[in-house]
Order: structure tokens, then C-alpha cells, then sequence
């Protein structure tokens, strides 16, 4: 006779503990481990080949991408490939854990995961798809100075999510390669030489040909500036108190020569332009006061600036306030 707890039969109206049924459980759990035990080693030796050849094919594919000088595309490539036989070896083992699972389940299920996903991590996915294209398309390269909206420096790394450009004082910006790619973008450095220019007034009495000899010949002589481009220095305007002579040469792109260059020009033209007795005048303002109470206004001999020229067609000439009393004080005793 079987004693009562070690049967399976629940008795109506008693509180009874059936440990057989736990050792069904377990009995079942086990002969299933045991007929699913030869397609487990089967996945787990597949997934351990599979995952070697993932690691070898990612790496294979950053070596040949990397060969054409296009390390960064090639580690973001290689990546992309291994993850993807890795996703891909795993869908494959649990087919041969579970063999009632078809590809086209996984496939499905794969599709609905992968819309979740995207909507969870739209952002992350996007950067992630603008650094591709970024590293695909090469629109700048590491060691490229770049301006991206406010930002301006020299870019160390180009990295899935970020580009790190770190400016000229030193700072470390990290832009997300969304807005690069959806942005205008200057790239200073994409060749060898870059115009630079700058305006220089001169005096309205001093001779502009002989200026812009003396101003071309100083940039000339400059350590650094391309001769094979040449100088120009052209008039541009005439403003209210010097006439504008606009200089233009060429240079090493790199921001440091730039601005190297730049102040060795300042300090040579300034040198030149005293030593040639050209003048550089500051901004100069004349004021004219219409209010004009002194006894020489409407004295052409003697008056200020501004007052009015004789009206040849009425014959009158401008006077000044006493004639005008005067002629208004003899009309009254006249009269």
C-alpha cells in the first residue's frame, strides 16, 4: 500500500503535501534535458565555431577596409559585420535547441524586435547611421580642422555615435554625427593651401598705386606666404575717412599657420606703410552746427562749412542774423 502523501490523488477536505508530483516534475524536466542534451552540445559547439569565425571575418573585413587608409570606417564595418554573424549564429542554435522553431519565426520575430528597438534607441541609431555615412562618404579626416556650427577645432576621432574635435584652446567637444551630417560644415584643412585677407586703409591724399606696391612687396617678404599663388592687393572702397586697399595671399591651411602668418603681416605692412610716409588715418568725424550766431556767418570769406552758396537764379545772398535784424528794424521805421 502506497502511504497517502506519496500518492498523486488529492483528498477532498484535508490539507496534504504530495511531494510525487515535485518528482514528476522533476523526472520530466530531466528526460527532457536528457533528449534535448545532443542538439545543446550541438548549438553550444555551434555557437563557439560561430562565434570565432565572427571575430575572424569582422577582423578580416577591418584589415581590408583599413588598408585603404580608412581605419575608422574599418573598425565601425568590422563591428557591424561580426555582430551581425553573431545575431545571426544564435538564431541559428536555438533552431537546433528547439527544433519545432522555424527560421521564419525567428525572422518574424527578429522584424518586431527590430521596429521596438529602433523606436527605442532612434537617436542612438540615428548617430550611428550618420557616422557610417560620415566614414563612407570621408567629407573630413582625423587630423582635419572643421567648423560645425559654433564649434571649430581639429577632429581626433570619428566614433559611432560622436565625432571629437578638440578646439584650438584646448577643449574637448563632443558632436553627435546627426548634426554634422544634417548641418553645413566647413572643413579648413580639406587642401594644402587656404586664401586668407585683410583691409587697409590709406589716407585720401596718398598715391594708391605706390600704396599698393609697398603694401604687395611687404606681404611678399613674408616667410610663409605662397608665391606660387602670388599677393593681391586690390582697391575696395572708398570709405568716409581712408580709401579701403583689400590684401589677399595664400598659406599653409592649418589654423596655426594661419594665424602666424596673419600677424607677421599686420606688424610688416604697418612697418612699411610708416617707413613710405603713408598715412593710416583713424576715423575722423567733421560736425556741422546750423545754428549759426556769429557776426562772420554768411561771410563767404570767413564762414564756417556748411552754409548755403548764393541762389544765382533769385539773386539773393545768404546773410547772417544781424544783417537780417538790420534789414528788418529800417523796413519798420520806413514804414
Amino acid at each position: 500500500m502506497i502511504p497517502l502523501f506519496f500518492q498523486n490523488k488529492d483528498v477532498t477536505g484535508k490539507v496534504d503535501f504530495n511531494p510525487g508530483i515535485i518528482m514528476e516534475k522533476l523526472d520530466a524536466w530531466l528526460d527532457g534535458f536528457l533528449v534535448m542534451l545532443p542538439n545543446l552540445t550541438a548549438a553550444i559547439i555551434f555557437s563557439i565555431i560561430g562565434y570565432f569565425v565572427a571575430k575572424w571575418v569582422g577582423k578580416l573585413v577591418n584589415k581590408i577596409v583599413s588598408s585603404r587608409n580608412r581605419n575608422n570606417l574599418g573598425d565601425m564595418l568590422g563591428g557591424l559585420v561580426k555582430w551581425g554573424i553573431f545575431i545571426l549564429v544564435f538564431a541559428l542554435a536555438a533552431t537546433i535547441i528547439l527544433p519545432s522553431l522555424s527560421p521564419g519565426d525567428l525572422i518574424a520575430g527578429l522584424g518586431v524586435s527590430s521596429v521596438a528597438i529602433g523606436f527605442a534607441f532612434k537617436d542612438i541609431l540615428q548617430n550611428w547611421l550618420a557616422g557610417l555615412l560620415i566614414l563612407r562618404g570621408q567629407p573630413f579626416e582625423i587630423g582635419d580642422q572643421i567648423v560645425v556650427n559654433d564649434h571649430e577645432g581639429t577632429v581626433d576621432k570619428i566614433e559611432t555615435r560622436a565625432t571629437i574635435i578638440t578646439t584650438y584652446a584646448g577643449v574637448k567637444i563632443v558632436v553627435p554625427n546627426s548634426e554634422i551630417y544634417t548641418t553645413a560644415l566647413n572643413v579648413n584643412t580639406a587642401h594644402k593651401l587656404i586664401r586668407s585677407q585683410y583691409d587697409i586703409g590709406i589716407g585720401y591724399a596718398d598715391d594708391i598705386e605706390n600704396s599698393i606696391k609697398v603694401i604687395k612687396e611687404a606681404i611678399t617678404g613674408i616667410d610663409g606666404v605662397n608665391h606660387d599663388k602670388g599677393v593681391e592687393v586690390l582697391p575696395w572702397g572708398l570709405d568716409a575717412s581712408w580709401v579701403t586697399l583689400r590684401a589677399r595671399w595664400w598659406t599653409k591651411s592649418d589654423r596655426a599657420t594661419v594665424v602666424k602668418i596673419h600677424s607677421k603681416i599686420i606688424h610688416a605692412v604697418k612697418e612699411a606703410c610708416d617707413n613710405a610716409a603713408i598715412d593710416m588715418p583713424y576715423d575722423t568725424r567733421v560736425h556741422l552746427f546750423h545754428d549759426q550766431t556769429e557776426s562772420t556767418d554768411g561771410d563767404r570769406s570767413q564762414q564756417r562749412e556748411g552754409w548755403p552758396l548764393n541762389d544765382a537764379d533769385n539773386g539773393t545772398v545768404p546773410r547772417w542774423r544781424e544783417q537780417l535784424e538790420k534789414s528788418t528794424t529800417a523796413k519798420s521805421t520806413q514804414s
